[in-house]
């Protein structure tokens, strides 16, 4: 799957990088709509290949190499996804500078071909395949295959569970909020009498405050049930939401900050291993493909609602208590959550 993916995304960057003269063969009245079908099959690509099964399957192959220090590993791997998004900006606008746009995309799908080569080369499915378990411990020498310490559920068994539905949604509200709150950033900070560079002047504590608390979080998580971390994430949201509707106060923004810092950097340990924690590692990626497929859509639906509740209302503070009820509701039901036994 990651050689595949890859392959696929790089591919869609040609195929990007062409359009223009794709469509010159045309005629005028047809033009517009042919670039707009291979736009959207080129942005569609870019999300299923890379956003979607990349990401899942990079993520998932992690959590099944360990076990013990599964937390541990999952927090060296979100620091080292955060600098790749903070340094992506740059790179690009590097390569664009130097190559132009077309030649930047064709940099990334030659590096995203030979990243399929060193998956095909070094990856592994799985510790059993290589002879080895969880953690890089070696097999008893007595032959004795070990005991799970959980029964693997199948994905109907799992979304049968309040956990599931629990965590997912959570998960989800955090894709609906934070990338409506991003889309809509310069709008609502405006409506706060703050100006463009305050707005985006606050990703930067944002993303210090994520990186530290996903660092602590995902150490304390070897040892520590995740509900505690599933509350506090809420709480953050929670918070974060209450700053954003005091945005014009100086106390508001900061709130804003921790709030919505702490609850990120919580999200990520939880996406990582909520689903593997509970349900095990045989269908993980069924399991946690439908969270995937959740997060996505409520991303998807998060700026319309904004955009919504502002023609309606005049005003974003109506989506922002929207969202700040659901979070509160999420909350509640969290209280009830028991986690299998470990």
């Amino acid at each position: 799957m990651m050689v595949g993916s890859c392959l696929v995304l790089a591919a869609v960057l040609v195929l990007i990088s062409g359009i223009d003269g794709a469509v010159a063969p045309f005629g005028p009245s047809w033009q517009n709509w042919v670039a707009f079908g291979l736009i959207l099959a080129g942005y569609f690509g870019v999300r299923f290949a890379g956003q979607g099964v990349l990401t899942s399957v990079s993520r998932n192959v992690l959590l099944v190499w360990f076990e013990r220090r599964r937390g541990l590993v999952s927090g060296v791997r979100g620091v080292v996804v955060s600098l790749g998004f903070s340094i992506a900006p740059l790179v690009l606008a590097f390569m664009i500078d130097g190559w132009g746009w077309r030649g930047a995309l064709w940099l990334m799908a030659l590096a995203v071909a030979v990243f399929a080569g060193v998956s095909l080369l070094f990856v592994r499915d799985t510790p059993e395949s290589c002879g080895l378990l969880p953690d890089g411990a070696a097999p008893p020498t007595d032959g004795a295959r070990p005991l799970p310490d959980r029964h693997d559920l199948t994905l109907d068994q799992a979304r049968r569970t309040g956990a599931f539905w629990i965590f997912a949604g959570s998960l989800s509200m955090h894709a609906l909020f934070g990338t409506a709150f991003t889309f809509h950033i310069v709008a609502i900070f405006a409506e706060a009498g703050r100006d463009r560079g305050e707005a985006f002047g606050y990703f930067l504590p944002q993303a210090i405050v994520a990186m530290l608390v996903n660092l602590c979080a995902s150490a304390l998580a070897d040892r520590w049930p995740l509900k505690p971390f599933l509350l506090l994430m809420l709480v953050g949201f929670i918070s974060g939401a209450w700053g954003l509707m005091h945005l014009e106060h100086r106390w508001g923004y900061w709130l804003l900050v921790l709030g919505f810092g702490t609850g990120g950097g919580l999200w990520g340990v939880l996406s990582n291993l909520a689903f593997v924690r509970s349900f095990g590692r045989l269908h993980l990626g069924e399991i946690s493909g439908l969270n995937t497929s959740l997060t996505v859509f409520a991303s998807a639906v998060g700026p319309l609602l904004f955009s919504a509740g502002q023609d309606w209302f005049g005003t974003y503070d109506a989506a922002v208590a929207l969202c700040l009820g659901l979070n509160g509701l999420l909350l509640l039901l969290a209280f009830t959550l028991r986690e299998p036994e470990r």
